[in-house]
């Protein structure tokens, strides 16, 4: 095993240059920069912007400019603001908190809730489980984001005032943990509403798919409950596609929930790259790009291992 992981992070080290190089070149060649926004202001002279180019390095070639990132990089720094001039690695170590709480929460809550019920609904087809399972299912997949957290924010914020419409904490209120549930429960029930559809609709359609095998059909015959070959037998085989399912969820984990962070004014890496791609704040975009590709590539791995202690027939190679 130790020398399939070692093969796969070798692996990783072109996949993450690639993406990081990809992302650098693009943001760089993307319409306006750093300048731009910062000479539409009025408030700098040409020369003041000239010599703030030369001391950025963006008179260097791009080629040249992604390798001294990437040195940094190496060095454990990931630059400092364009916007902020504070140091990136402190600005995301401020923001990801939040995120992995905000999305963290709304995913947690999807498993308990998606892959139980898409159990029942494999279960018990066409019963009042599965019908539910498919409404939530349809629900989830039918609203987007920015749409659900509007009628939320309306209905039960504005409307009924039962909850805040932004932020983290209550302005000068004190940071309590009731004060941050209270803010949390509409951002993380619109995280958690996409993906628990994909989450009922893998863990039923893998269940009744292992249901149908023919050491299921012999585990009943051997006196065996449904609870028991339900859980024990189908369930644990099964397992895969649906481990699959939830990783596919780790980007928007550590990326954060772009559209709900804005809408709800969470401080969260979300909101941070959104702000930083606003304002071509380069560093702190590379930053963001560095961390969720590390987080992805490594918890690839790490599926890989999940995959092979769940089916011993998996050899690592």
């Amino acid at each position: 095993m130790f020398k399939y992981v070692c093969k796969r992070l070798l692996y990783a080290i072109p996949v993450f240059l690639g993406i990081t190089f990809a992302v650098y070149a693009l943001i760089n060649l993307a319409p306006g920069g750093p300048l731009a926004i910062l000479a539409s202001s009025g408030e700098m002279s040409l020369s003041d912007l000239e010599a703030l180019k030369v001391s950025l390095g963006l008179d260097k070639p791009l080629i040249v400019r992604y390798f001294l990132w990437l040195g940094g990089l190496f060095q454990g720094d990931l630059g400092t603001s364009y916007r902020t001039s504070q140091e990136v690695g402190m600005m995301i170590a401020q923001r990801i908190r939040p995120s992995l709480l905000l999305t963290g929460t709304g995913i947690l809550g999807a498993i308990l809730i998606g892959i139980p019920l898409g159990i029942l609904s494999a279960y018990k087809p066409n019963s009042a489980w599965d019908h539910l399972g498919s409404f939530v299912s349809f629900i989830g997949a039918s609203f987007p984001s920015f749409f659900l957290s509007l009628l939320l924010i309306y209905a039960l914020a504005v409307k009924l005032g039962a909850f805040p419409t932004s932020g983290m904490y209550a302005s000068g209120g004190g940071e309590s943990l009731g004060d941050l549930l209270h803010h949390l429960a509409l951002p993380a029930f619109v995280c958690g509403i996409q993906p628990i559809g994909n989450y009922i609709k893998q863990t039923r359609s893998s269940v009744m798919e292992v249901l149908n095998e023919e050491y299921i059909k012999t585990a009943r015959s051997k006196g065996l409950t449904n609870t028991v070959v339900v859980i024990k037998h189908a369930f644990r085989n099964a397992l895969i596609p649906v481990v699959t399912t939830v990783s596919l969820s780790i980007p928007f984990l550590v990326g954060g929930a772009v559209v709900v962070e804005q809408i709800f004014a969470w401080p969260g890496i979300g909101s941070l790259m959104i702000t930083s791609i606003q304002s071509r704040d380069y560093p702190v975009i590379m930053g963001v790009t560095m961390l969720i590709c590390g987080v992805v590539l490594a918890a690839n791995l790490v599926l890989d291992l999940i995959y092979a202690a769940l089916d011993p027939r998996i050899q690592f190679r």
